[in-house]
């Protein structure tokens, strides 16, 4: 980003996705329909836990696909997946899907450590794969999963850092990347929310494996579990990768025998010198997610799925459309909305912090680009194995510096493959 003033002429060149009124236009993109001479995708689940169901759920919203099969480990789930989707048939092993010809293409959504096999028998099989995000718990089985994603050109592999694929966020990273906000300063974020992660079960061996989380030989914690969205936005909307950072982590409710922090602190070193600073923590939900970028002309917000204000500096330059845009009161300061079709909202009665019912989730705009890709591809996701590496580098680093409560460099090798 450039730290020069922009004309109205330049900033309307370079934002067109942004309406005169200033409104990001994202709801009115057009989906693409679903080419009525190609068959339904057969997608095969891997891993029927919250998140496996939760993309379940959306597949079926989302135009050509088809739930074919559903694999758990877990006998009970499977009973729950009869239930869901009787059309769909039931596996414990994931290579009966690998090895049904009739399934093209295969979402992982099991714990991050169990990616890498999976990821690597399905490429070996010839499938399509959405793999969840993190794409993995190491930078070395991240690089694996990199490496062999990029010797088969001819299938798909998406990784689920979904706010890549969401139109509200590409929307509003060009307006930033225009250079609305000057010269960046300061950037910060967090992730709160009041839940232990322990979860419980009458079985031992079950009980081991749904608190992966909470096991530090296999977890990146919550920086890598829960934050790792937010901060692929935030390097992917600054345009340069953190080149260190200093971590703390500690105990500060859950305080039942875990080695992982329930509350996390992190500075993050970009290499221009800007620092954003992030926390997370399990032990309050006060003011849930956000993403702040502070620059020389104004400030940006980014909160839930992707709703977004600017605050203008007294002293930056009128661009005109900002006269027109809806302002939202936040305190003593006023915000002008970077929201799909605030006046609609308005219309509606809506309170701008309520979610858009004209508007998908994040996860239905990731699955419907996955999708897309099999009609009209194959070609690079928006989120591809390059993105998928950079966000595990990051995000083990950044664990580590945590647990150490230390400061990391992060090796610029760690980003690409050898």
């Amino acid at each position: 980003m450039t730290g020069k003033n922009v004309s109205r002429r330049a900033f309307l060149m370079g934002g067109a996705v942004l309406s005169g009124a200033g409104l990001v236009r994202a709801a009115k993109i057009k989906t693409r329909a679903w080419p009525g001479n190609r068959n339904d995708v057969n997608c095969g689940i891997i891993g029927y836990g919250p998140r496996g169901r939760e993309i379940t759920e959306t597949l079926a919203r989302v135009p050509g696909a088809r739930v074919s099969a559903i694999c758990d480990t877990y006998a009970p789930m499977l009973r729950r997946a009869q239930r869901d989707v009787p059309e769909a048939t039931q596996h414990q092993d994931y290579r009966e899907i690998l090895d049904n010809a009739d399934i093209q293409a295969v979402i992982i959504a099991t714990p991050t450590h169990l990616h890498h096999d999976i990821v690597i028998n399905a490429l070996d099989a010839g499938k399509n794969i959405y793999c969840e995000a993190p794409m993995a718990s190491s930078i070395d089985d991240a690089k694996s999963i990199a490496r062999a994603a990029r010797d088969a050109p001819n299938q798909i592999f998406q990784v689920g850092q979904i706010y890549r694929s969401n139109p509200q966020h590409l929307s509003v990273f060009q307006f930033m990347r225009s250079g609305a906000i000057g010269k960046p300063a300061v950037a910060r974020g967090q992730w709160h929310a009041k839940e232990s992660w322990r979860r419980a079960s009458p079985n031992a061996d079950r009980v081991r494996e749904l608190n992966w989380r909470l096991d530090p030989e296999v977890s990146l914690g919550l920086i890598g579990e829960s934050a790792l969205l937010q901060m692929d936005v935030a390097y992917w909307v600054l345009g340069e990768l953190p080149s260190s950072v200093h971590g703390f982590g500690q105990i500060m409710l859950w305080d039942d025998g875990r080695e992982i922090p329930d509350t996390i602190q992190t500075i993050f070193e970009f290499p221009s010198g800007l620092h954003m600073i992030f926390d997370a923590t399990l032990a309050s939900s006060y003011e849930d997610a956000y993403e702040v970028y502070m620059g020389s002309n104004s400030t940006i917000v980014f909160r839930d799925r992707g709703k977004a204000w600017m605050f203008k500096e007294v002293d930056s330059l009128m661009l005109g459309w900002e006269v027109y845009a809806r302002k939202d009161r936040f305190y003593k300061e006023t915000g002008i909305a970077l929201l799909a079709n605030a006046t609609q909202l308005d219309a509606q009665n809506l309170d701008p912090t309520e979610d858009d019912p004209n508007v998908e989730t994040p996860l239905w705009y990731a699955m419907q680009e996955f999708m897309d890709n099999h009609a009209f591809g194959p070609y690079p996701p928006t989120a591809n194995w390059e993105r998928g590496l950079e966000a595990t580098a990051i995000a083990v680093i950044a664990n580590q510096a945590i647990l150490e409560r230390s400061h990391k460099k992060i090796d610029p090798l760690f980003y690409t493959l050898d």
